[in-house]
């Protein structure tokens, strides 16, 4: 068994973002052969939670289980753990700390659902929360879209969206950021809305905020379930770990991101719907990315 500390794993060079949207690609074509039950997870006041995510992948010979945690108070709020295990024999493989893993697959994930189920031609992409996964989305977005030319909106928050202004400058000089004051300013502005905030009791804007057309990832799921009941159509990572939403039966149509990927079911058919994308991160990504990590740096 090998232990992998977040530092070891960010010193490898492997968590890039060309890497994380090839291996994102890579689970979901893994996924319907793969064992994923639902995660567990355990909630308590005032946003803090504990989830356990368990899953096999045969074709990779390697099963595992990750176990995240939200602490407010904590830098960063969201942190994990992975364990790693060979399938045939039961081994265990490796112990890694998950939680740059988490961030890149997540940041991943978003980008490729904008990728798939945005209006070919948007414009303007808004993102809200700029802390560890609203930033490798960033990440993520420039790998696929740096050569074109886009606004990106950006909620006032500390000195985080000067800083995103600053940087994407110079990385993407064909995006223009614009920093919003509020979140209705911020959906009204955008094809496309991005939501990594980790926590919100209140919905983020109202009914006629949200452009036709537009796509809305809410990477936390919060704060959107008014969409639920009037856009055209709702996908996700997989059904399991959305059924339980309150809205599910209402959904006018629903389809898994992974089908729409593998040609097995339509995603965006007109310019005009209105698509959620809720990929809120199951463990086959988590799986997928440590076993490539352990196949390079346990052999090390």
């Amino acid at each position: 068994m090998i232990i992998l500390s977040k530092q070891q794993i960010l010193d490898s060079g492997l968590l890039t973002p060309s890497n994380a949207l090839r291996w994102v690609r890579e689970a979901f074509s893994l996924k319907y052969n793969a064992r994923l039950p639902h995660k567990i997870s355990i909630t308590y006041d005032g946003g803090y939670f504990m989830n356990t995510m368990p899953c096999m992948i045969p074709s990779l010979n390697v099963f595992g289980v990750k176990v995240v945690t939200r602490y407010p108070g904590r830098t960063p709020s969201i942190a994990g753990d992975l364990l790693l295990y060979r399938e045939d024999t039961g081994e265990l493989l490796a112990l890694m700390d998950a939680t740059a893993l988490t961030a890149i697959r997540t940041g991943a994930v978003a980008a490729l659902a904008v990728q798939q189920l945005s209006r070919p031609d948007f414009k303007d992409i808004a993102i809200m929360g700029l802390g560890q996964t609203g930033r490798a989305t960033l990440a993520c977005l420039a790998e696929l879209f740096s050569h074109q030319p886009l606004c990106l909106h950006v909620l006032r928050h500390k000195m985080q969206a000067e800083e995103i202004q600053n940087e994407y400058r110079e990385r993407c000089p064909k995006w223009h950021v614009v920093i919003e004051d509020n979140y209705r300013s911020l959906v009204r502005s955008s094809d496309v809305i991005i939501s990594c905030i980790t926590y919100t009791d209140s919905l983020i804007a109202e009914d006629d905020d949200f452009r036709q057309g537009c796509l809305v990832v809410p990477v936390h799921t919060r704060g959107f379930q008014n969409c639920d009941l009037f856009f055209d159509k709702v996908f996700a990572d997989d059904t399991a770990h959305v059924r339980g939403f309150q809205h599910f039966s209402q959904f006018k149509h629903f389809g898994e991101l992974p089908a729409v990927l593998l040609g097995k079911i339509p995603g965006r058919e007109s310019k005009e719907e209105r698509i959620l994308s809720y990929n809120i991160g199951i463990a086959l990504h988590d799986i997928v990315f440590a076993h490539h990590l352990y196949e390079t740096l346990g052999r090390q």
